[in-house]
């Protein structure tokens, strides 16, 4: 019986490999091969997924690196890439290490894990140091992951009738930062707080019409991912801030804008996200012109009306 069965079973294998490769090749590029991992990330492997985002996230790292190295440094098996690159339509480790040619970063780790490195450094001058460089270098980074992501940001959320903005736990500071920025000449523009479990309530208020702005880092909030949901529901198109193009909130977003965490602390940084809205807003004032001028003017004018602003009058 498995004697007559395994003839059939093994020409099933050979049509399959055989239709993978000849309609799905594997991809030349950078960019196609990141769009591929982005396609089947969600179907993948919890190894493989840990894999592939430490692949797409520092490519600088692949062509210098050995295999082995870079296995340690993502946290799988050596034989896990191997096996990732054959699942891609690669023959092998090399012929995917051959397609990078860009440069990004991303360490993600847990935040226990991070603190027993801080707790056994004895030397606070050397704490000092290497964060004070690793904030540098997350800002430096901005350009080379954002120069070609700006300015599509930028319109879509231009064209919106009104901009909601969504950043949950330690990301609330960011998207609490992004609408104090905008609203200095934008009124269309809310942040939303889920107080009292009423994030249902802010969700429904999204439209077709609008622009949701999710801001979020690894390990992803719940609210996050049910904001991203929402907005794909309503047919509203998401603009993902995010530490990874293959987050869960950026896999089927509109537009992505990435930002470093990495840093020697406990917990991972946001320095370079505040950075990278700060220059969001600045692009955003600049296409809104004259009239976001006058917006501003404005509302400097009521703060200083209103007592907002201390004035030392002695």
């Amino acid at each position: 019986m498995c004697g007559r069965q395994f003839p059939r079973v093994a020409r099933e294998v050979c049509h399959w490999l055989f239709m993978t490769y000849q309609y799905n090749p594997p991809p030349d590029t950078l960019d196609e091969l990141v769009k591929r991992i982005q396609h089947d990330f969600p179907g993948m492997t919890a190894q493989f997924q840990v894999g592939a985002r430490y692949l797409i996230d520092s490519p600088a790292e692949i062509p210098i690196s050995s295999m082995r190295k870079i296995a340690a440094q993502a946290g799988v098996q050596p034989a896990t890439l191997v096996r990732l690159a054959q699942s891609l339509g690669y023959d092998g480790w090399n012929s995917l290490k051959d397609v990078f040619a860009q440069r990004m970063r991303l360490a993600p780790r847990r935040y226990t894990e991070q603190a027993r490195k801080v707790i056994r450094s004895k030397n606070s001058l050397d704490i000092l140091d290497k964060n004070i460089a690793a904030h540098v270098r997350n800002i430096n980074r901005l350009t080379d992951l954002n120069a070609d992501r700006l300015l599509a940001a930028v319109d879509l959320l231009s064209n919106a009738a009104h901009v909601h903005i969504a950043g949950f736990r330690i990301s609330f500071a960011s998207a609490f930062t992004f609408q104090y920025l905008y609203r200095l000449f934008r009124t269309s523009v809310s942040v939303m707080r889920g107080d009292a479990g009423t994030l249902e309530m802010d969700l429904r208020s999204i439209k077709k019409d609008d622009a949701l702005v999710i801001i979020s880092f690894a390990p992803y909030s719940r609210e996050a991912i049910q904001a991203a949901k929402a907005a794909r529901h309503a047919g509203c198109p998401v603009l993902a801030i995010c530490d990874s193009i293959v987050a869960p909130i950026a896999q089927d977003a509109d537009c992505i804008l990435v930002f470093s965490t990495e840093t020697p602390s406990f917990f991972p940084s946001s320095t370079a996200a505040i950075a990278l809205i700060e220059i969001l807003v600045e692009q955003l004032l600049a296409k809104a012109g004259k009239q976001a001028v006058a917006g501003i003017e404005s509302a400097e004018e009521q703060l200083h009306q209103t007592g907002a602003y201390y004035l030392n009058t002695k």
